[in-house]
């Protein structure tokens, strides 16, 4: 994919990342390079439509190890700029909201193939594609379609990664070692502080 602009071209890739793992890190890594990014944000949402709130750790926690995991990685920064918009965190509003307040950079939306799949439910899902750039990544057991992609939609090629954040929390709770799931610090960070340990959950 190449760049079509002078403008900072800024990935936005979006999840709970409940915690942040290897496979979201290498993927964002993937990314950065294979669609030609000066930046992936990796932007932390407090509240997926898709998701029950109950299920997630405390906001500036996930965004605090999310932080750690990507603090020494060239072009890969953590955000918080979901948190001080409306809930909930429907794309567009980000979008449009990031497009408003940084105006000289070009923002595009990084997806999997399993969210392209049933893109049509997102919330103005046409006017996403009318107005931005769009990358989907492959994802275990989805299929896509090039030739019917909207035309601002591109994919590209990255690592097939089997790793959930479901797993490790589940690893977690079962006293399992989660060091080759996760980033060095994000295991002691856990570790440490007692993450994702089931009486924490239960009060996040």
């Amino acid at each position: 994919m190449e760049k079509m602009t002078d403008k900072v071209r800024i990935g936005i890739f979006g999840g709970s990342f409940n915690p942040i793992h290897n496979g979201h890190v290498t993927l964002a890594s993937s990314l950065l390079k294979g669609a030609r990014l000066d930046e992936v944000w990796l932007m932390v949402t407090p509240q997926n439509p898709w998701k029950q709130e109950s299920e997630l750790m405390d906001d500036k926690v996930r965004l605090w190890l999310a932080q750690e995991a990507v603090k020494d990685i060239p072009g890969l920064v953590a955000s918080d700029y979901e948190f001080h918009l409306p809930k909930p965190s429907y794309t567009w509003n980000t979008l449009q909201a990031l497009s408003k307040d940084y105006p000289e950079r070009q923002f595009v939306l990084l997806i999997g193939g399993d969210n392209m799949e049933r893109f049509d439910n997102w919330y103005e899902h046409d006017k996403i594609v009318a107005n931005y750039d769009v990358v989907v990544y492959p994802r275990q057991g989805t299929r896509i379609d090039r030739k019917k992609l909207p035309p601002r939609v591109k994919v590209v090629r990255t690592p097939l990664i089997n790793i959930s954040s479901t797993e490790i929390r589940a690893r977690i709770r079962q006293h399992l070692p989660i060091d080759h799931l996760v980033p060095p610090p994000v295991a002691e960070a856990i570790k440490e502080k007692g993450l994702y340990a089931e009486e924490e959950l239960k009060r996040s």
